[in-house]
């Protein structure tokens, strides 16, 4: 699979990605989920509990003032292990977000782009055949100021006319002269039909002389016509620029390089290929599959969080000395330096898990949603496979109409110079060289909207691939 396109598309495709709102804020929603990985994995504060006696209370070795009690709990071996894989499932997940939206930027780029260098391509076509217009309005110009191919044919054109007006002006003084006016005028001032034909075979030799006034006029209705569809072009450019510019960030006005040439992408397509490069590389099913890990880590550690949690603390007994009497004085047990001493006591603690429908129905839960990612993957691999299969096919109609539509105009374009250089020996008339010139212009357009349609499907293709990054 080869892809080759102009270097300055990929120096826009860049600042699209590092300056598109929206890449920009997927990117960010990534980062975050990062931060949910050491969140998961970290275990739980632990309790400080503190409490003071407003009167000392009095024990056998003394008068406690305070206790403080320190406790950690430790969930299930394992637990936290899980936990924080089904965070970097999830991050994934986050990732293969980002991606989809940086390859829709990279299509809307690529289709945008497209967009402009059609009617950039079209622009230059109007421009081409506005010259080959004004090299023909300049040809009939001459042919005109020669005085057309005879003059024997003028005079009797004009012969032909002058006689019609004879007949008119008779035909208005026998009207004044009442009903004998009127049978004068139907006994005797009838054309005859020699004068009929005359008059048709002036007009036609006329029509047919090429060398008019109505010629030129026709090809400037024609140069007009161009003149008015290229500046509806450069219009349309300025706003097709416009939003180009809306996708890179930029202000509008920003001025956009568009080649010159428009030309077919060289593309491969191995459909057997394509589809285990859709598997591995495609966002929206690596989102998926992250979502199926990340299901299954926290089936993991749902089932662990059903398990008892156990707890390590201490206890400390802040104590003061109680004051001896007179028969405690001789007591031994007073007497052996524990009167007045802080204790000590570690803790152990565990949790039961008596109440098991709630861990029941969240194991219940997550297989439920492991189903659905199973039939949300093959909803969308089926998806993609029919995308693929119709881009495939609107890119060999392109491809044939693009083949289609250059021979057309190659052939059209030659029989326009056969056709001008017919009309400037007078063999035909301007109608078959305005026809000829129509269609080549036609066909010219036809095949830019072709190429532009090609290009776009291969981008389809581009990105339901994930390949634009390896696009050489």
């Amino acid at each position: 699979m080869v892809y080759s396109q102009n270097d300055s598309l990929n120096h826009y495709l860049k600042i699209a990605a590092e300056n598109n709102p929206a890449v920009k804020a997927a990117f960010h929603t990534y980062e975050a989920s990062l931060q949910k990985i050491p969140q998961m994995g970290a275990y739980e504060d632990p309790q400080l509990e503190m409490g003071f006696f407003l009167e000392p209370m009095d024990l056998v070795d003394g008068r406690e003032i305070a206790q403080f009690q320190l406790m950690q709990m430790f969930p299930w071996f394992g637990t936290k292990k899980a936990a924080r894989t089904e965070a970097q499932h999830m991050a994934k997940m986050e990732f293969e977000q980002f991606r989809e939206r940086r390859d829709n930027l990279f299509l809307e780029v690529y289709t945008q782009w497209f967009k402009l260098c059609r009617l950039q391509q079209q622009w230059l076509n109007n421009r081409e055949n506005k010259q080959l217009l004004l090299q023909l309005e300049e040809l009939a110009l001459r042919k005109f100021s020669s005085g057309g191919p005879s003059k024997a044919q003028e005079m009797s054109g004009r012969s032909a006319l002058t006689g019609k007006q004879s007949a008119t002006s008779m035909s208005s003084q026998s009207s004044g002269g009442g009903m004998s006016g009127m049978s004068s005028m139907n006994s005797g001032t009838n054309p005859t039909p020699s004068t009929a034909q005359n008059n048709m075979s002036a007009m036609n030799t006329m029509s047919a002389s090429g060398g008019t006034l109505s010629d030129v006029l026709r090809i400037q209705l024609e140069i007009m016509e161009i003149e008015n569809s290229a500046e509806n072009l450069l219009s349309e450019i300025q706003a097709e620029k416009a939003s180009f510019n809306a996708l890179l960030n930029r202000p509008s006005g920003n001025d956009i390089h568009i080649p010159d040439t428009f030309k077919q992408i060289v593309f491969r397509l191995d459909m057997p290929s394509a589809g285990m490069q859709m598997v591995a590389q495609n966002p929206m099913l690596g989102m998926l599959q992250q979502e199926a890990l990340a299901y299954q880590a926290q089936a993991k550690m749902t089932r662990k969080m059903s398990y008892p949690m156990f707890g390590i603390g201490l206890q400390y007994m802040l104590l003061g000395k109680k004051p001896l009497t007179g028969t405690e004085h001789g007591n031994a047990a007073m007497d052996n330096g524990m009167n007045g001493k802080d204790m000590i006591m570690p803790m152990v603690s565990i949790t039961i898990p008596v109440y098991r429908n709630k861990y029941k129905a969240a194991q219940k839960e997550n297989r439920l949603l492991q189903l659905a990612n199973r039939e949300k993957q093959a909803d969308t691999f089926n998806q993609l496979q029919a995308g693929m299969q119709q881009f495939k096919s609107r890119l060999d109609n392109a491809s044939r109409n693009i083949t289609l539509y250059r021979k057309q105009a190659e052939l059209a374009r030659n029989t326009c110079d056969l056709v001008i250089q017919e009309f400037s020996s007078g063999k035909s008339d301007l109608s078959d060289v305005l026809q000829v010139q129509r269609q080549l212009l036609d066909y010219q357009l036809k095949e830019s909207e072709a190429i532009a349609d090609y290009n776009t499907m291969v981008a389809n293709i581009q990105k339901l691939l994930s390949s634009y990054e390896n696009k050489e």
